[in-house]
């Protein structure tokens, strides 16, 4: 009999959340074209280690910067120009406290929550970025210092499946007490230097009487995303009667009936939590409608 806890959807996989690297970079924004003719994409030239162009030598230069193939092809000095370096540090925050490991039709809340923050990530190392990782578990955290590159990715990814695991087993052993969201982001300042970025992937069940203020703190030297993985609407769950089991224990069953009206929102894919703007990503959907949607709500792959 296979393990349920193995099954799809309720297990998160290393191999899952690398393959989302394909989708996200398919769905990432083309580099800006430039203002003149032509609509040729360009580099910003400046004081990095990768070199973007040569052009001729001109009085204060620096010589160490000289190109000597060039020099010696042309007979005349020629320098490197290299492509400025833009040094952007995402911290991706997953929420793994028990609240996040239930679904009702694609995957766990949890799951979903990986997935999309393993899109941003793949996105913003593409383009440079540094990537960590503060995963929070119902006792306890998963921290990946932040690094770039694929390698600074695979190590989140890792960090994320270990966590889920982790935070998975506890729930699966009755630990169910759910500590406060606000109190458990208190580490996440010092894991993102002033300048940097943080992304929430979360549920936003029981955020504490705090978050808000916490919210404020942190945007004030750091850039603050949410993300918050919802469920179906219960219009949206097909008619039946459905179990619900309470906090002690007790089970109720909700009947759901398919002719109810659901009322329209403004804006179904920004929600509001506790007064801050988060981007609505449902656990229902694919990974590719899911990708579609951050990308075109958060500027992945675009320094802050």
């Amino acid at each position: 009999m296979t393990d349920p806890l193995l099954a799809e959807g309720v297990a998160l996989r290393s191999d899952d959340l690398i393959a989302v690297r394909r989708i996200a970079l398919s769905m990432s924004s083309p580099a800006s074209l430039a203002a003149l003719p032509g609509g040729f994409a360009t580099k910003r030239k400046g004081r990095g280690l990768e070199v973007a162009d040569t052009r001729e030598y001109a009085p204060g230069d620096d010589i160490r910067h000289l190109d000597r193939g060039t020099t010696a092809r042309t007979g005349r000095l020629h320098v490197r120009q290299f492509q400025e370096e833009r040094d952007r540090v995402t911290l991706l925050i997953a929420d793994f406290r028990p609240s996040m490991y239930w679904g009702l039709q694609r995957a766990f809340r949890s799951v979903v929550a990986a997935e999309a923050l393993s899109i941003i990530g793949w996105s913003l190392v593409e383009d440079g970025g540094r990537i960590g990782l503060l995963a929070i578990l119902p006792q306890g955290y998963e921290s990946v210092p932040a690094r770039g590159r694929t390698r600074g990715m695979l190590d989140v990814i890792g960090g994320m499946v270990r966590a889920h695991g982790a935070g998975l087993a506890a729930v699966a052993t009755g630990q169910t007490e759910e500590r406060p969201l606000d109190t458990a982001l208190v580490s996440a300042e010092r894991l993102v230097p002033t300048g940097g970025e943080i992304v929430i992937a979360s549920g936003f069940d029981t955020v504490g009487p705090g978050f808000s203020d916490r919210l404020i703190a942190l945007s004030q030297r750091r850039s603050v995303k949410l993300v918050h993985v919802s469920e179906a609407e219960p219009e949206d769950l097909p008619a039946g009667q459905y179990p619900i089991r309470l906090p002690k224990g007790r089970v109720i069953r909700l009947g759901i009936g398919s002719s109810e009206a659901r009322r329209p929102s403004a804006r179904p894919d920004i929600d509001d939590i506790d007064g801050h703007n988060a981007v609505v990503v449902k656990a229902s959907d694919g990974v590719e409608k899911t990708a579609r949607k951050l990308v075109g709500s958060i500027a992945l792959g675009r320094p802050a």
